[in-house]
């Protein structure tokens, strides 16, 4: 009895009722999201606070937090609200589209190596920057964004068109195929257009490299209707994309048809992109790294994967802005350069890496 009685005694401190339980540890994922979101508040105000003018860090400082002196300096409001203000609205934006972008296409390819460009969408917004330039005398950088829109969007709906159609319609490879044929047939003609005309291969040289310099508010009010339906649609494909990355006979077993889900998240992801193309220029591996680091935080959870991916994907952006414009300052490097440095080595290693693992979601 005394052994039974022993063997029935609980020792304190080892948490088996319910008030002895220790409070649960915070998810790493809101850990994550919570960090990702500070670390944003925080780039956005050296953001505004640096520049490749001569204005300095505390004469914005006193602008931003209301110093009468400050307020009343017409240099000072320039700086700050006319150049850098719009430039940090323009870098969240670009990264929150791109990061949500390229989850998508890998989640709906099931590759972790898809990068936005693979629907021909970069390519058709260059080819169409060139021809309003040629053409049209489309010189402005809001007739540039313009062009760059129209292209995107119209490259996406060939990609579309042509998926969607034979015994295979919708299906990944052949949404990466007709997106890289279309891709390489538009810089084609777009070679073909600058090979004549120098006036319009210096503004399109500049274009093409990739950068936030130069834009305006105004520009991106246009933006605004189109990258929110991309988000919208990107968020109601959540649930579908988690069956889908159980493979095609099991999203279909659970009333998904697969090659609609992927045609509605190419839509979106060339409206996505069509966005950031018309902000920023072609911005390379910033769509394929966010999502991936996301992934790595998340595990297959997929509306999680395409918040981490936005907010991720809006910090990188940011951040290399910021250093683009201190790197040789007085001038500036193009923020694609700085992503590409350090975007290529880390393609190589993941490329590389053993842990390679599918983009496919799960619920």
């Amino acid at each position: 009895m005394s052994t039974m009685r022993k063997a029935r005694q609980v020792p304190s401190g080892t948490g088996s009722g319910p008030r002895d339980r220790l409070p649960a540890r915070p998810r790493p994922v809101a850990l994550a999201a919570v960090g990702l979101v500070l670390l944003l508040a925080v780039l956005v105000l050296l953001s505004l606070l640096i520049g490749t003018g001569s204005t300095s860090m505390g004469g914005a400082w006193d602008y931003l937090t209301g110093e009468q002196a400050a307020r009343a300096d017409a240099r000072l409001r320039l700086a700050v609200m006319d150049v850098r203000l719009p430039r940090t609205l323009a870098g969240v934006l670009v990264g929150v589209c791109l990061g949500i972008a390229g989850c998508l296409l890998q989640a709906a390819t099931r590759n972790p190596l898809a990068e936005t460009g693979l629907l021909g969408v970069n390519s058709g917004a260059a080819f169409a920057v060139v021809l309003g330039l040629t053409y049209f005398d489309a010189s402005s950088p809001a007739a540039l964004m313009v062009w760059a829109l129209l292209g995107g969007t119209a490259a996406s709906a060939i990609v579309l068109l042509l998926a969607a159609s034979g015994r295979a319609a919708g299906s990944p490879l052949r949404l990466v195929l007709v997106g890289s044929a279309l891709g390489a047939t538009f810089h084609g003609l777009t070679s073909y257009v600058l090979l004549g005309t120098r006036s319009t291969y210096d503004t399109y040289r500049y274009w093409t490299i990739g950068s936030l310099a130069g834009t305006e508010t105004a520009d991106l009010l246009p933006l605004l209707a189109p990258a929110a339906l991309g988000l919208l649609v990107a968020l109601g494909s959540a649930r579908p994309l988690s069956a889908l990355g159980l493979g095609d006979d099991s999203a279909r077993s659970l009333g998904h048809h697969p090659g609609r889900i992927r045609l509605v998240v190419a839509g979106a992801v060339s409206l996505l992109v069509g966005c950031a193309v018309a902000v920023a220029g072609p911005i390379a591996f910033l769509g394929l790294l966010a999502p991936y680091a996301a992934r790595a935080l998340t595990g297959a959870r997929m509306t999680a994967q395409l918040v981490l991916s936005a907010l991720i994907a809006a910090d990188v952006m940011l951040l290399a802005d910021i250093l683009a414009r201190v790197v040789i300052r007085p001038w500036e490097t193009p923020v694609s350069v700085l992503l590409a440095f350090v975007g290529g080595p880390l393609l190589v290693w993941i490329a590389r890496s053993s842990r390679l693992s599918t983009a496919g979601a799960s619920a």
